[in-house]
């Protein structure tokens, strides 16, 4: 009867299976995971124009709408971008009205504010609006943020292909947000 022999540090082979493994884990991780950072290149006039959110993650400010989400970015004169939402909850349609700011440098990367003017000198008043995903025709979106803790996957259209929403979905995962966490707010296809 053979005696297996444990696989420790001293063993010959233990290196080269330890490289193995963790070559495989690597190429695992690599395969699963992508960077959660803005695109690198966004073309501000086509992205503009009207949204429709087909889903996010829960936010507090978004806690009453019911559905019919549409955002609307508009090129200030400035640089900065208009941002107009609205929503339709219990209640009738809710409006919020803000600005954005493109980061220097970072054209995926903005900076939105829903607060008053008056209070754009609080950094609290001011969140990361990052475009993290973007089709090539600009018919849908994603964006994020550094924390992981705001999504919204957005359409051109008021509804969106089951296939095309779970692969964006998947992308979302890897990039480390808690998809399983979203809120539907538009139908799919």
């Amino acid at each position: 009867m053979s005696k297996a022999v444990p696989l420790h540090p001293e063993t010959p082979m233990f290196r080269p299976l330890l490289a193995i493994v963790m070559l495989f884990f690597a190429l695992a991780l690599s395969a699963t995971t992508l960077p959660n950072r803005p695109v690198q290149t966004l073309d501000l006039a086509r992205y503009s124009g009207r949204w429709h959110e087909i889903a996010h993650l829960p936010t507090f400010f978004q806690r009453r709408c019911l559905d019919a989400v549409i955002a609307t970015y508009t090129p200030n004169p400035d640089g900065s971008i208009h941002v107009h939402n609205t929503c339709r909850t219990r209640d009738g349609i809710k409006v919020a009205e803000g600005v954005a700011k493109i980061e220097t440098g970072r054209p995926g990367a903005f900076k939105v504010r829903f607060a008053p003017a008056w209070l754009t000198w609080l950094p609290q008043a001011w969140f990361d609006y990052w475009v993290i995903d973007v089709d090539a025709d600009y018919q849908w979106a994603v964006v994020g943020g550094p924390g992981r803790k705001r999504l919204w996957i957005l359409a051109r259209k008021d509804s969106m292909d089951r296939v095309l929403f779970e692969r964006i979905r998947e992308r979302a995962r890897q990039r480390g947000y808690p998809v399983d966490q979203l809120v539907m707010m538009a139908p799919l296809d």
